[in-house]
């Protein structure tokens, strides 16, 4: 029996923390109800949310538009975002950011960096020394790194998902390209951190579109696998895909849709804007020509004029979509001077040539490294703003080779309806149907090492090793496991990017450092130490390749192993308790590593065949090797990462720059604030002025208390424009709240004189149906009456006394002059109506459910009732006898009335109905086909 309650105890203590995991994971929900996503492209954002009752929505902004541009600006005593900012692109272009994206995770001498330099020479970037990268500097003040700036435009997109679902967001998908390598996504990671957001995933672009395409079309995924392309050709760059849907069986769902990445390709800066800039190019060279003998300055000079020449060439570009020409026209572009210029169709394509000869070139990419042909595709699918330009649909329908090119999905919110699919699927908040997604490794990763080895006797030399991390268009998310054998003293490895070959010479500039991370190990010379007698199974790097496709080393060890004599009733109870709960959570330092689908490094044997891994024995060894077992030791060795791609901000200073946006968003709510109060007092001001002179407010008040309010509002209007500028939101409070308490007398005359009309009207309805209803109560029959002498007699004191409250306080009013506080008030009316209403309605519920009286019977059995046509005064009619009975035979005396909840509804009742069918099984003796109506339906 002992025995028995060891195994149990383990057991029960696992159930407990397994439920307290549960429980854990329960109370998470409460403060996730709500998810958006934000689908963050290079010229505008679509921002999405999933809420309970609000099944994946499109967020408005606060221009009721579907989507907002991705544009900051920044003065120095406030900020503008979206919209807003775009407008002030014109004003102040030095101010405003675009297309800052561009320079995410790129150091100083990345080819974007000179190439952002030269699309909008009006930004000034300064260099920081520490990261090598560059930051925006607005003035000697203002400095924001392009890390910053994402995350104040994260958080505007937070505020207006906030606006939209109502309560407080903070677990977000967010999209980013699918080229985007290490230090890239690291950026975007941690400009979200900055922002407060917690970043539920990165998802690719191309990835979040494929998945609103498949969740739509959920029904029309078999096992047979379907190949769609979705070309992606946006205002930055270029994506095309190729994506494998079917159904797979799942370990816990059963048969699921899935999606597999199988091919991508892209270009980084084919796109609308590079379009645009060839249009805007071309529109400032026709102005030069234009003024050319006017001895006038080059408009490239002028910032202002070529941020209005970009948003014409932005505007011209769509018209030119749909039609064959268009003029564009600018008034007062530079120095008061207009410009209009007609433009054809065939100019803009012959501008754009060589970019629409690139336009085949990521189908081929996609297509290599899916390692298909085009005939295994069945559709081409158009995602993306640029692809609506006529020139790029033709190009590419004649290098897909298919009859059309598919339109059936929103080109402009796919992304963002996939990603919040994704985000409510990665929440706790909410239960979605299960769809499998199977994103790809565009670019290789490989782990590198140096060791000794013994070619010939007493020959030793550097041998530098390679092995595959996570392979090209492999899975992720995923974990991998290198084992490193042969040390036994401390030791570095390099992570570093695998072949990138399949780019071209200026893409691997812009791609920037292909060397990763140095990984320096301390420890492992003491592990070795500590274990003298085990067999060392290696070190073992455990890498994880995570949802957003970042890379990390979770954890470094160092594993030993050794035969321990042991029999099952010598291991002790704590042991099975360890061994029970890492069986439950399937966790234990003594699992083996392949199953998590781990790539090794091993020693290599004599013959030169890889080792194996050391994995613990199958269970019918175990058997035989009895008592003997191995026991596993695992030693957790130190970890120091050399980051050089593109260092990490230091904790320090993200805890600063967070610190500072916070400071900043403060600020904006602060003179959010006062602008509301100074807008409030300045329409108070004039609405009041003008009410002034309207005849209802001049009718309730004399002319001195007109001018005395009018002098104050006069006054006050004239210190708000000549003081009102430096005023604190308080004092701005202060004001409005002395103005509103001058005016309250007037306009609460006005107010209430509007409301007496309907007010009264509602009263002498209600006494009138009241004293109805009571005297219809008094004429019931003494033997159906349901109220009571004192409930009458209630209401009617109430009705009188309404009655006369009402007669009273409105002559009281006619005698009161109207410019003073009146004595009829809507509030009294409303209490008077209330109590009345009250006492009626509990007598109608009262009615409403009250039993009709059994009828009293004589001798013979028959019920006595009244006649149909009786009336109060006649109650005490005798009832003629049946034959056989005397006139002097005296009914059955009447019981106590009922009243309560137990009483039934008052309807008519005719005899022979179901009601009826009951009393006659109480009552055989009545005579049948007799009918008789209760006189409560009088009521």
């Amino acid at each position: 029996m002992a025995a028995t309650v060891r195994r149990q105890r383990p057991r029960r203590l696992a159930c407990w923390v397994l439920m307290t995991v549960l429980l854990a994971d329960l109370l998470a929900l409460s403060d996730t109800l709500a998810v958006m996503s934000v689908d963050l492209g290079s010229e505008s954002m679509k921002v999405a949310i999933v809420k309970p009752g609000v099944p994946m929505e499109i967020v408005l902004n606060k221009e009721s538009r579907r989507k907002t541009p991705v544009t900051v600006t920044l003065k120095e005593n406030e900020r503008f975002f979206g919209d807003s900012a775009a407008s002030m692109a014109i004003k102040n272009p030095k101010a405003t950011l675009r297309y800052f994206q561009h320079l995410l995770g790129k150091q100083e001498n990345n080819p974007h960096v000179a190439l952002y330099k030269a699309r909008f020479p009006e930004h000034e970037l300064g260099f920081d020394p520490q990261r090598q990268t560059v930051y925006f500097q607005i003035s000697p003040q203002l400095q924001f790194s392009p890390e910053e700036v994402l995350s104040m435009l994260l958080n505007y997109s937070r505020s207006l998902a906030e606006d939209f679902a109502e309560q407080p967001i903070k677990d977000a998908v967010i999209t980013v390209p699918a080229f985007f390598n290490q230090a890239e996504r690291r950026a975007v990671l941690q400009a979200a951190r900055m922002a407060g957001l917690k970043v539920l995933q990165l998802i690719n672009d191309n990835t979040a579109t494929a998945l609103s395409y498949g969740v739509f079309r959920r029904k029309d995924i078999n096992s047979t696998a379907q190949n769609i392309m979705f070309y992606d050709m946006g205002s930055g760059s270029t994506v095309c895909t190729i994506v494998t849907y079917q159904t797979v069986k799942t370990k816990d769902a059963g048969m699921q849709p899935q999606l597999q990445i199988r091919g991508v390709g892209f270009d980084r800066t084919l796109g609308g804007l590079e379009m645009e800039l060839r249009l805007r190019e071309h529109l400032a060279r026709l102005f030069n020509e234009q003024r050319k003998g006017q001895r006038a300055k080059d408009v490239r000079e002028n910032p202002r004029a070529m941020a209005k020449l970009l948003r014409e060439a932005n505007r011209l570009k769509t018209v030119l979509s749909a039609n064959a020409d268009h003029v564009a026209q600018i008034e007062g572009l530079m120095d008061d001077v207009d410009f209009k210029a007609k433009v054809t169709r065939a100019e803009f394509e012959e501008l754009c040539a060589d970019l629409f000869e690139r336009v085949p070139g990521p189908v081929q990419q996609a297509l290599q490294s899916a390692e298909m042909k085009l005939d295994e595709i069945e559709q081409v699918i158009l995602v993306g703003g640029a692809t609506r330009v006529p020139k790029v649909q033709e190009v590419l329908l004649k290098a897909v080779g298919k009859e059309e090119l598919g339109k059936n999905i929103n080109a402009d919110e796919a992304a963002a309806m996939g990603a919040v699919y994704q985000a409510a699927a990665l929440s706790k908040a909410f239960k979605v149907k299960p769809f499998v997604v199977r994103d790809a490794v565009i670019y290789p990763i490989l782990v590198e090492f140096t060791r000794e080895v013994e070619e010939e006797t007493g020959v030793r030399s550097l041998k530098h090793n390679k092995r595959v991390l996570f392979s090209r268009m492999g899975p992720y998310p995923q974990r991998k496991v290198i084992t490193f054998n042969r040390y036994s003293h401390d030791f570095n490895f390099h992570i570093n990017y695998g072949d990138l070959g399949f780019l071209g010479p200026e893409d691997l500039r812009v791609f920037g450092s292909q060397n990763l991370t140095t990984v320096k190990l301390k420890g492992v010379g003491e592990s070795f130490k500590k274990y003298p007698d085990y067999e060392s199974k290696g070190i073992k790097a455990h890498f994880n390749l995570d949802e957003s496709g970042v890379l990390s080393l979770d954890r470094v060890e160092s594993v030993f192993e050794t035969l321990v004599e042991d029999s099952p009733e010598e291991e002790s109870t704590l042991t099975k308790l360890g061994n029970t709960i890492s069986s439950l959570f399937g966790g234990g330092s003594t699992a083996d590593p392949k199953e998590n689908g781990t790539d090794t490094v091993q020693k290599p044997s004599e013959k030169g065949e890889v080792g194996s891994e050391g994995a613990p024995p199958a269970p019918e060894e175990e058997k035989k090797q009895k008592p003997a077992r191995k026991q596993r030791m695992v030693e957790e060795i130190g970890v120091e990462l050399v980051v050089l791609d593109l260092p990490d901000l230091p904790e320090d200073q993200l805890a600063h720059s967070a610190q500072k946006l916070q400071d900043l968003t403060l600020r904006d709510l602060q003179k959010q604030e006062r602008e509301k109060a100074a807008n409030s007092l300045e329409a108070f001001i004039f609405e009041t002025q003008d009410k002034l002179y309207q005849p209802e407010y001049q009718e309730v008040s004399t002319e001195e208390q007109r001018e005395d309010i009018s002098g104050k509002l006069s006054a006050t209007a004239t210190w708000l424009e000549d003081e009102g500028f430096g005023a604190t939101t308080a004092m701005l409070k202060e004001k409005l709240a002395e103005l509103r308490k001058l005016c309250h007398g007037l306009f609460f005359r006005v107010e209430e004189r509007k409301k007496w009309p309907e007010r009264l009207s509602a009263l002498d309805n209600l006494l009138n149906h009241s004293s109805m209803f009571l005297k219809g109560a008094r004429l019931i029959p003494e033997m159906d009456q349901i109220f009571t002498e004192v409930e009458m007699t209630t209401l009617e004191k109430i009705i009188n006394e309404t009655w006369a409250w009402k007669n009273t306080t409105v002559a009281e009013q006619a005698k009161l002059p109207i410019t003073e506080k009146p004595v009829l008030l809507s509030k009294d009316i409303e209490a008077k109506m209330a109590a009345l209403d009250r006492e009626v309605q509990y007598l109608l519920n009262k009615a409403k459910f009250a039993k009709p009286r059994p009828r009293p019977r004589d001798k013979n059995g028959t019920r006595a009732e009244a006649p149909l046509n009786a009336s109060a005064s006649d109650q005490s009619e005798k009832v003629i006898p049946p034959p056989g009975q005397t006139e002097d035979t005296k009914p059955i005396p009447e019981p106590e009335k009922e009243t309560g909840p137990e009483a039934v509804d008052s309807e008519p009742l005719e005899l022979g109905g179901p009601a009826a069918e009951s009393e006659q099984k109480e009552h055989p003796e009545q005579p049948t086909g007799q009918k008789r109506t209760l006189k409560n339906d009088e009521l």
